[in-house]
Formats: C-alpha cells, structure tokens, sequence
C-alpha cells in the first residue's frame, strides 16, 4: 500500500475503534453510526491504497506476511459492513475495528521483504482464489467474535448477573442468526477458494492436491463448518454447540493463517516467496 493510503486507512480504523468502543460503553446511537462511517472510510482508502499497489507492482499484495495482514483487515472489514448493513449488531465493530486496525498497523510494522512471484501466479484464477478464501476467513472470523459474544452473554442469563455485559451485548436470538449469517456467507466463498485453488493447482502443477500444511488445516477448518452447516440446516442445532463449533473453527484458521505460513514447509507459506530458509 501506498504510504498515504496506508495511514490514512489506519487513522480511519482507529478511530472506529475508539467510536465503536464509546458505544460499548455509553450505548450512544452517534458512536454507533461515527464507527460505521469511519469503518466505511477507512474501507475506501484501504481498497484504494490496495489496488494502487497491485496497478504499481503488478504482485500479489499476500505473498509476505504482512501483505497477507493488510489484506485480512480490508476482509474482515468488508465482511463487517456487509454485515452490518444485514444485521446491525455494531457492539461487534467493538472487536473487529480494534482487530482490523492492529493487523494493519502490523503489515506496516512488519518488513516486507522481496518477493518474488513466478510468473504462473500471476492469474486471475489465484487472484480470485486468495479474494474468495480472505473474504471466507473474514466472514468466520466474525462468527467466531459473534460466538465469544453468544457465550458471554449466556453465562450472564444463567447466572442472573444483569448487569454491565448484559445490557450491551445483543441477545442470544441474535447472536445465534449472526453465527448462522456469517456460517451461510462464508462457506460458500471458503468452498469456492478451495475450489479455484484446486484446478489451478491442476493446471499448473499437475495435481489438485498436495497435502500440504495449509491445505490441510483449510481442509480441517471446512470440515467443521461443514459439520455445523449441517447439523444446523438438519438437526437444528442453535445456541452454546454452534457458538463452540463456530469458535473452533476460528481458531483453526488462525492457525492456517499465521502457522502454516510462518512455521511449516508449504508451498503457500511466505519463505517461498521472500527467500528466507
């Protein structure tokens, strides 16, 4: 990203942050509606900043770690928004403003390191492989902040304690149809990257599979959404399982996305695009 662009879209994210986390506190509808806007703002200059990037280098901005950073805080920025125009639960901009502007401010912190991208990945089919698998995160990423919220909230009720969590988490009826929101937005986009990236894969390196540390954790994370989407459309399951399910799911794909990248030997991981051993 371009160096205004980039603090620009960190300026606009903080102080949503900051709004976001007055209207946790003070329930005040003009908090609310300033942290959307600067959510909003803050999208704009971050795609912006985003495709100037990739018109000037003509590289995949995910090929480093905090290329791959920036790119997940305008997802699951995306994600929120679109969410928020769905179901306008802003208590979660409480999390996710904070969230999108520390892995912001950590691609910039972070070196960039050179990369150097074989000419193959230079596709549409990788770019919309890596658009429909960040934006896939980003909705389940939600799920799982909304699930954290569905827990708390729940041991408040059972517990009697009405009191400062009660009355500014939204309720479990709506918690739960956000886990089932961002469970129906973000399997099929998940689906679809492993998809794109499958035939690619074929195309390119002559298999669709190879078992690789990403591939699998990403394979494992789709499972359990699998499961859930399931055992939600069939068996009807709401509440406390889907919460705990949507919240392992997240924490699978945290560790596909900083694990399997940093630490493992892949063909995905950051080291085969920045040199490092």
């Amino acid at each position: 990203m371009g160096t205004f662009f980039a603090y620009a879209t960190l300026a606009a994210y903080f102080l949503a942050s900051g709004l976001c986390l007055a209207f946790f506190l003070a329930q005040r509808d003009s908090f609310c509606r300033g942290g959307a806007w600067m959510m909003g703002l803050g999208f704009i200059t971050h795609t912006l900043g985003l495709g100037a990037n990739i018109a000037s280098q003509g590289l995949l901005t995910v090929v480093t770690f905090a290329g791959a950073l920036s790119v997940f805080a305008w997802a699951l920025v995306a994600a929120f928004l679109v969410l928020y125009w769905r179901h306008p639960i802003m208590v979660l901009g409480a999390l996710v403003a904070p969230l999108a502007a520390l892995a912001l401010a950590g691609s910039l912190i972070l070196p960039g390191g050179e990369a150097t991208v074989s000419p193959a990945l230079r596709s549409f089919w990788v770019y919309l492989h890596i658009l429909l698998a960040f934006l896939g995160v980003a909705a389940f990423s939600l799920a799982g902040l909304g699930g954290i919220f569905y827990l708390i909230q729940e041991r408040q009720i059972k517990g009697k304690k009405f009191g400062f969590f009660y009355r500014r988490l939204p309720s479990l009826e709506q918690l739960d149809a956000l886990n089932y929101w961002c469970l129906s937005l973000g399997f099929p986009l998940l689906t679809g990257a492993i998809i794109t990236g499958s035939l690619y894969a074929q195309l390119t390196l002559g298999r669709l599979w190879s078992w690789d540390p990403k591939e699998i954790f990403t394979l494992t994370a789709w499972l359990i959404y699998a499961v859930l989407l399931h055992e939600r459309l069939a068996v009807g399951w709401r509440g406390r399982r889907a919460a705990l399910l949507a919240i392992c799911g997240f924490l699978v794909l945290i560790l596909t996305f900083v694990g399997a990248n940093l630490w493992l030997s892949s063909y995905h991981s950051f080291a085969a695009f920045t040199g490092r051993p």
